[in-house]
């Protein structure tokens, strides 16, 4: 663990003095200059340690087998090719299974790789050890040229010594310059905090990074300054604090007696796209081991995971630039098409853009094609279209109810702004009877702890179209939420290929 972070190195007392209230209803609350300097000194992402020990494992794996298969081609040909590729394969996935159970594969052996080279060594002459025993009980030793398996142990023991070297120089490169870490805020003060922050401090070589302190409470019980961490806010900062840095985890330094206190917190923290602890650490009630996750040796209770995180986003990215290609290449005879008759139909542009609500309510553009006459259009959506609405142009009115007018927003896909599957972005300014979404939905700004999509789970059960009551924004967040509590890739695939059938139910869209 790094000695308090310098970016944190500001007067708590200013901090103190210069806090605003906010708003208890709002969404978000404007920071304090100080405070929204240090969020954007945590505005960049960071890289997962989970997602550099991932790519080390595919590295790896796919480096070995390259190594052996250059060897084989350059020295046996490829009369065997297919019993060499088995135990190419085989090799390399071994390596691979048994370094992950010597813990090869754990940051403080990334960090440190000079102390963990000789489990590397180990484990590859172990690899070697079981295919040779392999290829002796099966009588197939023969079938191998000890030219070639002396060569692979040799090559590939050079390229693990080589990258553990520079992989161990990049880690420590990335975890002092802020690249590589999970940046956590600490919520609560006092001696809890104190202890807490302490605990966290005796590892070293921990990932940690603590970005500041938030705690309602501005009495002698959470002083300014909590072990040597200024505390920059309430709770209402701290939603908009997280939502503009790029905070990974909240920890609650509250006792598990302070119940209220704690259900309280949770109820305004659970919208936010981060991981949400509670620790154990100075609560005398234990539980067994197995309940607990543990940050470094801080047993802690895990309240709220985010919900489509490092490999899953990964996952999900694929899907949504493969499928958003495919749609656009299949497709764009009828987006061109739509072009030319809207051209035809009415002045103006095309393209309309409009402001909505992206992922961690960021503000993004959404691509539609035009539907309604120009200087009619509607870009904060304050008044929603209704049935025969005269600002909708005639063929508006066939794009709208078909669903062609949303065809452009691949392209928001391809860019990153929304994902092919996630609730569907609300424009920021959209109302239900003179109310925002957000003040009639009690955790409505959970439907942005992911992104947005082009269709979602509510809109194939029936939830399109026009909002002109409560209820259907309720139901509407329900699906949303519904969605984002239970993932997967299997989920995604459903709603996209359930979506083309639910949309020749034109009742609603108009």
């Amino acid at each position: 663990m790094n000695e308090v972070d310098p970016k944190l190195r500001y007067n708590a007392e200013a901090v103190k003095n210069h806090r605003g209230s906010g708003d208890l209803g709002a969404p978000e609350v404007s920071l304090d200059p100080l405070v929204a300097r240090i969020a954007d000194e945590f505005r960049k992402d960071s890289i997962s340690p989970v997602m550099v020990s991932g790519y080390l494992r595919i590295g790896e794996f796919a480096t070995l087998s390259l190594i052996a298969a250059t060897i084989m081609i350059a020295y046996v040909g490829v009369g065997q090719l297919w019993t060499y590729a088995l135990a190419i394969l085989f090799g390399s996935g071994l390596f691979v299974v048994l370094n992950e159970f010597s813990d090869g594969y754990d940051l403080r052996a990334l960090r440190k790789p000079i102390s963990s080279l000789p489990r590397i060594v180990f484990v590859w002459i172990a690899t070697f050890a079981l295919l040779a025993l392999a290829a002796f009980l099966l009588k197939i030793s023969d079938s191998f040229s000890r030219v070639w398996s002396g060569s692979w142990f040799v090559a590939g023991l050079v390229f693990l010594v080589a990258t553990r070297l520079l992989v161990g120089l990049r880690v420590r490169t990335w975890a002092r310059n802020g690249i590589m870490e999970r940046r956590a805020v600490i919520v609560g003060g006092g001696k809890s905090a104190e202890k807490l922050i302490r605990a966290l401090e005796v590892r070293h070589d921990s990932d940690i990074r603590i970005c500041g302190i938030f705690d309602d409470r501005d009495d002698d019980r959470s002083p300014p300054v909590v072990a040597g961490y200024p505390k920059l806010g309430n709770i209402d900062e701290l939603v908009t604090f997280t939502r503009r840095a790029r905070i990974d985890m909240l920890i609650v330094a509250l006792p598990l007696d302070a119940e209220d206190r704690v259900l309280t917190m949770l109820k305004r923290l659970w919208i936010l796209p981060v991981d949400i602890r509670l620790s154990a650490h100075s609560n005398k009630l234990r539980f067994r081991p197995r309940t607990y996750s543990f940050i470094g040796s801080v047993p802690m209770l895990d309240i709220f995971d985010r919900p489509i995180r490092d490999w899953d986003s990964v996952a999900k990215r694929a899907f949504d630039i493969f499928f958003s290609v495919f749609g656009i290449v299949t497709l764009a005879p009828v987006m061109v098409a739509t072009a030319i008759a809207i051209k035809l139909d009415s002045k103006g542009p095309v393209i309309f853009r409009q402001k909505r609500h992206g992922f961690n309510n960021e503000m993004i553009d959404v691509f539609k094609f035009r539907s309604m006459y120009t200087d009619q259009c509607d870009p904060t959506a304050r008044n929603q279209v209704v049935k025969d609405d005269p600002r909708v142009t005639p063929i508006g009115r066939f794009i709208r109810k078909t669903s062609i007018d949303e065809l452009p927003q691949f392209f928001n896909v391809l860019r990153g702004d929304l994902s092919l599957v996630g609730p569907r972005p609300h424009a920021v300014s959209a109302q239900s009877r003179n109310r925002l979404y957000g003040e009639v939905v009690d955790g409505y700004f959970g439907r942005h702890r992911v992104k947005p999509g082009v269709t979602g789970w509510a809109q194939i059960n029936g939830w399109r179209g026009e909002i002109d009551t409560d209820e259907k924004i309720r139901r509407r967040t329900e699906f949303d939420l519904y969605y984002i509590e239970n993932w997967s890739l299997w989920f995604d695939l459903k709603i996209l290929f359930l979506t083309p059938i639910r949309l020749l139910n034109t009742e609603n869209a108009y």
